[in-house]
């Protein structure tokens, strides 16, 4: 087994000039490229024509690949319909909020409830598998490109209807879960139940969520639609797709669910391109960030997952399109293996001539690899890569896990309540996480899908959307030796948006050992005190007044009509501990308040010292046993750190010393000596 390495790539565009893709293969093998991906925007090359194909082009390419030894991920062509699909089947088409039907014209421009799509769409993915499903070099089929969006056809709405219909029964379980006396909104009939729109009705929250549920659920009965097609004629290839995250902020992307979509892919795949060197924040400050979405997706199916697409430079849809400095790709390359990926695939591998990606980055560019600094700086990755092979399959090994929701990210954002500027449920998941990551403490980002046994610290900030089924989780985890955080703002409401009795879910409470009264919220110019110790901590945006049962207060208020009262708690809970932070605070506070916790769970870091919060130092475990030790320095200034002893450089296979030099944008990949 090999890391893949290599990426999209679009011969296609390339049929007039047949000695460019023969080229194009010659490079690859250059560069150390082992993997193509191909296929997912070739459909109007595919079939120009209704049920007349043309497989040619693709034939020569699966050729090639066999030739020079490179595998090859067959995408799917659902991602761009081609313009006569279109024109023949308007209803393929998307229908907006607005309920304005669309012009043809960008990618996902399509309804996945339309049977006309649907149907077409089997017909060319049967095509595919029928004709490349047991070739040599095919590693992998690659449903579609990033599905995301919604249609507000007719066709969805039915199917909406039929969704409510299955998950409630009836009308009365509706309006009850909805709360839809409120403002006269009740139903009377289901046809009366329709997508959230600007034209409509978007202020009834439960039916705001149903609808972001549908929409995940619809996206993957397409998916599975799709992948029956393919299995007609290759039942033993691996099937995936390739989710995304927002790309300015690096958050979980907001449109779908992935712990639901993650069930049904075999592998998990995600598309990475931060913004690196811009001007608000440090490199290893959005390395912080990169590592958190790398623990949330690789933690979805408790497996490597695959770096699908990333950029060897810069991208075309930033403000800024910044390319990253010499050393640098390397590193963010290195940062993604790291965390848990099998893989360093491009977006793309040849730049295209014309239209809206002419200059995105790619390993083959406008100016020619051999004067062109990223093809070789790609071409040097694929080398270190190379003697990365026994990676492939292995896993960071975590103590500490870190809780996230797709679901409460949506109540969050609609919730209308307490602070519209000063929410940052995002913000505050990185907040939790930094001081971790700062220490070089593996950590894994998980959702209720994931069990918890195994774990010794568990942290749910801000889980405002809590089931009754989630607490019965967190209460048998601590009961069992367990430690839980929670934050402020949890527990407030059910999987319907409909808020708890007494404010806060009664079980949560009596975990917590407190009963919550009100939730105090700052303007961003106002601020509290926090008192721990000797010392005080800021606190803003919020602060939960609580009295406590049987919790036992750990910091205090230092201001306000609360000053004096409990802050911070802690409460012994069957064999575990569990904490409540009730107000919201600066990194000191959290770094010291988790350095504490480190300490008393007895859960070790991978370094022991280090000059700069801007090194990081992640390990993955392999099937042997072998640990591999990542050292990262984000920063453009040399920085030292203190490893374990007994290390070796793969590079070389040199021992190293316990205190280890790294230059500006350097990684070092160390193993544990046998």
């Amino acid at each position: 087994m090999k890391l893949l390495h290599g990426g999209d790539y679009f011969p296609e565009q390339w049929q007039t000039q047949p000695e460019t893709i023969k080229e194009d293969f010659a490079y690859f093998k250059q560069a150390n490229i082992n993997t193509v991906t191909v296929g997912m925007f070739a459909w109007s090359i595919l079939e120009p024509e209704e049920d007349h194909f043309n497989f040619a082009w693709l034939d020569q390419v699966f050729d090639l690949a066999e030739e020079n030894g490179i595998k090859v991920i067959l995408g799917t062509p659902s991602g761009a319909r081609p313009n006569w699909l279109a024109s023949k089947y308007p209803d393929v088409l998307r229908v907006n909020s607005r309920l304005e039907r669309n012009l043809f014209g960008g990618r996902h421009n399509h309804c996945f409830t339309s049977v006309n799509y649907r149907e077409r769409v089997r017909i060319v993915n049967e095509k595919l598998a029928e004709r490349y499903g047991q070739r040599e070099s095919l590693l992998m089929w690659h449903l579609s490109n990033e599905y995301s969006g919604e249609c507000h056809c007719e066709q969805c709405q039915s199917a909406f209807r039929h969704w409510m219909q299955e998950k409630y029964g009836t009308l009365d379980a509706v309006n009850q879960a909805y709360w839809n006396t409120f403002w006269s909104h009740t139903y009377t009939d289901w046809q009366q139940i329709h997508s959230p729109t600007e034209v409509g009705e978007m202020a009834v929250h439960a039916l705001n969520l149903d609808w972001r549920r549908f929409v995940t659920d619809q996206t993957i009965d397409f998916y599975l639609h799709e992948k029956a097609a393919l299995q007609r004629y290759s039942d033993d290839v691996l099937v995936t797709t390739n989710f995304m995250a927002d790309t300015e902020h690096l958050i979980p992307f907001q449109a779908l669910d992935y712990s639901k979509f993650s069930q049904v892919v075999d592998v998990v795949t995600w598309d990475c391109y931060p913004a690196w060197h811009n001007d608000w924040e440090s490199e290893a400050n959005l390395a912080l960030k990169v590592g958190f979405i790398n623990d949330l997706y690789r933690s979805l199916k408790e497996q490597p997952f695959l770096i699908m697409e990333s950029s060897p430079s810069f991208v075309n849809w930033h403000d800024v399109n910044r390319p990253k400095r010499p050393g640098m790709h390397q590193l963010a390359s290195m940062q993604l293996l790291a965390h848990g990926s099998d893989s360093v695939l491009y977006f793309q591998m040849r730049a295209s001539k014309g239209s809206s990606e002419k200059f995105h980055g790619s390993v083959i560019g406008h100016v020619p690899p051999e004067r062109n600094r990223v093809y070789q700086e790609v071409a040097t990755l694929g080398q270190r890569m190379a003697e990365l092979d026994g990676l492939v399959g292995s896993m960071k090994q975590s103590e500490v896990a870190i809780y996230y929701d797709w679901e409460n990210d949506w109540a969050l954002q609609d919730i209308q309540g307490f602070s519209k500027t000063g929410m940052h449920y995002h913000r505050t998941l990185h907040d939790h996480y930094r001081p971790f990551w700062q220490q070089d403490v593996n950590v894994d980002v998980i959702t209720k899908n994931n069990a918890f046994e195994g774990y010794k610290l568990l942290i749910m900030p801000m889980v405002y959307l809590h089931s009754e089924d989630l607490l019965e989780k967190i209460q048998t985890f601590v009961k069992s030796g367990g430690t839980v955080v929670y934050t402020y703002l949890s527990g407030m409401a059910n999987e319907t948006d409909l808020v708890y009795e007494g404010g806060t879910l009664a079980g949560l409470q009596d975990l917590l050992g407190v009963i919550i009264n009100e939730t105090d919220v700052y303007y961003p110019s106002q601020t509290n005190q926090l008192l721990l110790g000797d010392a005080t901590y800021q606190v803003h945006d919020y602060a939960i007044v609580f009295e406590r049962t049987s919790a036992e207060a750990m910091a205090y208020y230092g201001s306000d009509f609360y000053q004096g009262e409990a802050a911070v708690s802690v409460n012994h809970y069957g064999d575990g501990q569990a904490y409540y932070i009730g107000a919201r605070t600066g990194d000191d506070f959290l770094a010291t308040f988790y350095t504490d916790l480190l300490e008393q769970l007895n859960i070790s870091s991978n370094s022991s010292t280090k000059t700069s919060q801007d090194v990081s130092v992640q390990t993955r475990e392999a099937i042997d046993g072998t640990v591999y030790y990542f050292a990262m320095n984000f920063s453009n200034q040399l920085q030292s750190v203190e490893l374990s002893p007994n290390l070796v450089d793969v590079s070389t296979g040199q021992e190293v010393e316990t205190s280890l030099d790294l230059q500006a944008f350097e990684v070092k990949v160390l193993i544990s000596k046998t």
